[in-house]
């Protein structure tokens, strides 16, 4: 569920291309197998649809509104009063009201790295008063290869300047017509051990916030970050009423069923599940309609499961969303 602005640019691609959208480069496919948007800013996936099994045998382009997985309600009731409304279509959510650059989007799989949230233990300023979520989500990215199969594709992309003395990202994104996964991984090419958190925050297109249910974290001990971080234990599978602001120490695979749909959930290197909508109160680049489009659901490393990383070591936070029973 994305801008119509958006979607328009991806609808209108052939196969593959650099494009600019809301003041960011973005690198689109389109193609015989589905479609993916990434942009460069961050190296944020922000778009990814799969085309239907008799449209992929045809070998053709998935023609708009077609796609599996994804939510089916009308445009018009998504957010009327937007210039750029959301319209239906892929797995993700992005705000019709971006920030300008330089700030961040607002959706799709933002890299959170360093560190997560304001856990800034790889913080390397004065003061640690680095940004929220760490400064690799505002950072421009460089595509450094696009490798294409008959079945899919994967794009490699890293960093041009150094973020950090220590520490060394780089994403890898693969989609075919089955599933999306989305590597960030970390290089260690300083000296000294250093402490980092990171996540894959992703925001999942759903029908209605409030009739979801994730399923897979019964009996987890669970951070509220909405109670100062009380501890809790969840009671049954987790449906969404309000806002939720939860970090889930679990290493168990998820299953979002928003009514519609049962997406699941798997996550590897992580011990920590982050579920969060804002409810009543979203961000300012956030309609309050569109808000109630997306749970967040990441895979994630936290101050539930710090990685510690040594001089050259490596660390892989990977998310692969698919559609359950597939």
């Amino acid at each position: 569920m994305i801008p119509a602005s958006l979607k328009a640019l991806i609808d209108a691609t052939e196969g593959q291309r650099v494009v600019s959208w809301a003041g960011r480069e973005l690198w689109l496919a389109n193609e015989a197998w589905g479609q993916l948007a990434i942009s460069l800013q961050g190296a944020q996936v922000l778009h990814y649809l799969p085309a239907p099994e008799d449209t992929r045998a045809a070998g053709a382009h998935p023609a708009p509104g077609t796609e599996q997985g994804a939510p089916t309600a009308d445009a018009a009731s998504v957010d009327s009063g937007a210039e750029d409304p959301l319209v239906p279509g892929g797995w993700l959510w992005v705000t019709p009201t971006p920030q300008e650059a330089p700030g961040a989007i607002r959706g799709g799989i933002p890299l959170c790295w360093p560190w997560f949230a304001n856990e800034n233990t790889a913080d390397e300023s004065p003061d640690r008063s680095g940004p929220m979520h760490g400064p690799a989500r505002k950072a421009i990215w460089q595509l450094d290869a696009v490798d294409e199969h008959e079945e899919g594709i994967e794009v490699h992309l890293s960093l041009p300047e150094r973020l950090h003395s220590q520490l060394h990202p780089r994403a890898v994104v693969q989609a075919n017509a089955q599933r999306l996964h989305v590597e960030l991984i970390t290089e260690h090419v300083g000296d000294t051990p250093i402490k980092m958190t990171a996540a894959l925050h992703s925001y999942l297109a759903v029908d209605n916030v409030l009739a979801c249910r994730v399923e897979g974290l019964a009996g987890a001990r669970y951070l509220d970050k909405l109670k100062d971080f009380a501890e809790s234990e969840q009671q049954g599978e987790l449906g969404i009423r309000s806002g939720v602001d939860r970090i889930y120490h679990s290493n168990a695979e998820v299953v979002l069923d928003d009514g519609q749909r049962r997406l699941r959930i798997a996550r590897q290197n992580s011990d920590s599940v982050v579920v969060w909508n804002p409810g009543e109160q979203p961000h300012p680049d956030t309609p309050q309609l569109s808000a109630r489009r997306f749970l967040c659901v990441e895979s994630a490393n936290t101050r539930l499961d710090p990685v510690w990383l040594v001089p050259g070591a490596q660390h892989m936070l990977g998310t692969t969303l698919s559609l359950a029973g597939e």
